[in-house]
């Protein structure tokens, strides 16, 4: 083929590609080239959503959605709104509500009733138990009850005892006796008051009125005394056997009256708002199920359990059938409804009357307590709100409460069209199942968020606003500190309980309970090293106060049986040593981050502090060992609250 031909070929096939082309783009912009709606309000979403963060670890930022590498949830937009509003506030577009699955509930007043579950048993009525004991030295010849659990009335016969000291005294009653009968009448008066004295020698002895008359009809004394039972009820102990010598005072025998038996149970200490002296319990025993018995409170107990968290709280109960047995196990329920002034309502009480020392005696009228003879106090003394309450508590569901410590953040919807949310502090009651009371803070009818909270909470954190880890009053409880310009010596001692403090954290976050306990030594030792001559004055006041606190806490954790306990413990470790490392300051070469997790403690919140900046969770270890945030350089916060680097001093104040 000639060379003209060949080009001739290729010019035509360049032709017909382009033809095709422009064909195929005129075709497809004829079939609709007008973006829709749809495409527009996708495209705008996602140039909204250029940042997604993790509701619960918000310094996870990444370009995409997905999962946190932290634990695991959704991630979500970070770029929700404007940052316009208050310190407080945060807008939401529609689109982020729906995101945040935002869900909000009117805050309203209601008479909520708590049901309070207790778990107990049965025992013996303190009052009610007391010893069959020897008045007399001797040798016990005989037990007429020789086995635990058998009833006895009062008087009946118990032991038989040998003694030969009952024999002078019964000499001496024999002839004061024979003084009266046959002495002459001027010694009368002399000779009853013999007989009278010797009367009582015996009955201290512990013979019976009707004892002492056998003895004075009888010729000849007698070496064995009786001893019958003060007291009617069931044996419960045998002390000892027939043929043992005995001395003055030697118990025999334990004997307990169960015609009135204590109910002891455990109360949580959460529950102790709901319960009040003299309030209504029912409860049921294994023996008799479907059964209900029922009895009011007569003493709960001044001091807590440490290990358990739980109070004693006492019922006493008549038991003239002898159904409730000691050690049966008891279950509990008691309702309760608080007033808004925190009174346990029971109109039940209205008008009536209560023995301060037997609550089971309610009266009508003011009177005499038929038992123990006190003046009975109205039931309103005693905590209770026995009128119709006129205007109900308000309470809001318990999941719209972020509690951190000793605050609580509510987040209320103030625009709900326009998706305008305002954090608030709040004060809490009692909680009471889903709902819980609010003291201040909120009006009734205000739409608080139930659903999403935390996450609002999250994105006020991503923009450095206030939220539950960051406001206003953290600045006042940073006020409270002194910071005091220290020695270099006096720091360089600090070295050791720094290293003490870090390796009990290290411990924690490794679910290691015994190395634990050996830094929580380690560090108290640490305490006692610290170089303290080289402050003086209000500085070395304000060191003891601060490791007096220290101390304490250190001797919870030393005393924790489980990791769980000395997590609990920890807190207040770190929390102390927050402190003092602000106040005291540290050695030059330090590196003290504060980190804090808002899931410990059932969300309760809680910080700890690290040397280095990769999270390690003392209190939940391996469960989730990176859960929670750096958020704060401790010696940065000193040199600012001083306001210049710390210098070289002797302790001063700042």
């Amino acid at each position: 083929m000639a060379p003209w031909m060949k080009d001739r070929k290729n010019i035509i096939i360049a032709l017909l590609t382009v033809t095709c082309l422009s064909l195929l783009y005129l075709v497809s912009m004829g079939s609709g080239s007008t973006p829709t709606k749809d495409s527009h309000e996708h495209a705008s979403t996602e140039a909204e959503a250029t940042i997604w963060t993790c509701s619960m670890h918000p310094q996870i930022q990444l370009p995409e959605p997905g999962q946190c590498p932290i634990c695991g949830m959704d991630l979500i937009p970070a770029s929700q709104g404007g940052d316009e509003g208050g310190p407080w506030e945060l807008t939401l577009s529609p689109h982020a509500k729906k995101l945040a699955g935002i869900e909000t509930t009117p805050v309203q007043r209601s008479s909520i009733a708590h049901e309070i579950r207790m778990v107990g048993k049965v025992d013996y009525d303190e009052k009610r138990v007391g010893d069959i004991t020897a008045w007399v030295s001797g040798r016990v010849d005989r037990l007429f009850v020789d086995f635990t659990g058998i009833e006895v009335r009062k008087g009946d016969h118990m032991v038989e005892l040998y003694s030969p000291d009952l024999i002078t005294a019964q000499q001496e009653l024999r002839q004061a006796l024979r003084s009266v009968k046959t002495g002459p009448s001027s010694i009368k008066k002399a000779s009853n008051s013999r007989l009278n004295a010797a009367r009582r020698k015996l009955a201290l002895l512990g013979l019976s009125k009707r004892q002492i008359e056998a003895i004075e009809n009888h010729d000849g004394p007698t070496d064995h005394l009786t001893i019958e039972a003060p007291m009617a009820g069931i044996v419960i102990k045998k002390h000892l056997n027939e043929g043992a010598y005995v001395q003055t005072g030697s118990p025999i025998y334990t004997v307990a009256d169960l015609s009135r038996v204590w109910i002891i149970l455990d109360a949580y200490e959460s529950d102790l708002a709901w319960l009040r002296y003299g309030q209504e319990v029912g409860f049921e025993v294994e023996a008799y199920p479907g059964e209900t018995f029922t009895g009011r409170i007569v003493f709960i107990d001044p001091t807590l359990n440490p290990k358990t968290r739980t109070v004693k709280v006492r019922i006493d109960m008549p038991n003239t059938d002898g159904r409730l047995k000691p050690d049966m196990f008891v279950r509990a329920v008691a309702q309760a409804m608080i007033s808004p002034g925190g009174k346990v309502i029971d109109p039940s009480l209205a008008g009536k009357w209560i023995c301060p020392m037997h609550p089971e005696v309610v009266k009508d009228e003011a009177h005499d307590c038929e038992v123990c003879g006190m003046d009975l106090v109205q039931a309103e003394d005693l905590g209770f709100a026995t009128a119709e309450v006129k205007e109900a508590p308000l309470v809001i569901p318990a999941s719209a409460a972020l509690v951190t410590g000793e605050r609580a953040v509510v987040y209320v919807a103030t625009d709900d069209e326009n998706g305008v949310f305002q954090g608030r502090e709040v004060v809490l009651g009692p909680e009471a199942g889903d709902y819980i009371i609010v003291k201040s803070g909120l009006e009734e009818g205000e739409m608080v968020v139930t659903n999403g909270a935390f996450k609002i909470d999250s994105e006020l954190q991503i923009r450095a606003k206030n939220s539950m880890m960051y406001h206003p009053s953290m600045s006042e409880e940073g006020a409270e500190l002194v910071i005091l310009d220290t020695h270099g010596p006096f720091k360089e001692s600090l070295q050791g309980v720094y290293d003490a403090y870090f390796r009990l954290q290290t411990q924690l976050s490794q679910d290691e309970l015994h190395p634990a306990h050996q830094a929580g030594t380690d560090l108290d030792k640490a305490l006692e090293s610290v170089a303290i001559e080289h402050v003086e004055g209000q500085a070395l006041t304000l060191w003891k106060q601060e490791t007096e606190t220290l101390k304490q806490h250190l001797g919870k954790m030393g005393k924790a049986s489980d990791i769980d306990g000395a997590r609990t413990a920890f807190e207040g470790i770190s929390e102390s040593l927050y402190r003092i490392a602000v106040q005291f300051g540290f050695p030059d070469t330090a590196k003290i981050y504060r980190f804090h997790c808002p899931m410990a403690f059932d969300n309760r919140g809680a910080h700890w502090l690290q040397n280095h900046e990769d999270t390690s969770n003392p209190y939940f270890g391996s469960m989730m060992f990176s859960c929670g945030s750096q958020v704060g350089d401790v010696i940065q916060e000193r040199k600012d609250a001083m306001g210049t680097s710390p210098g070289k001093g002797g302790g001063h104040e700042h």
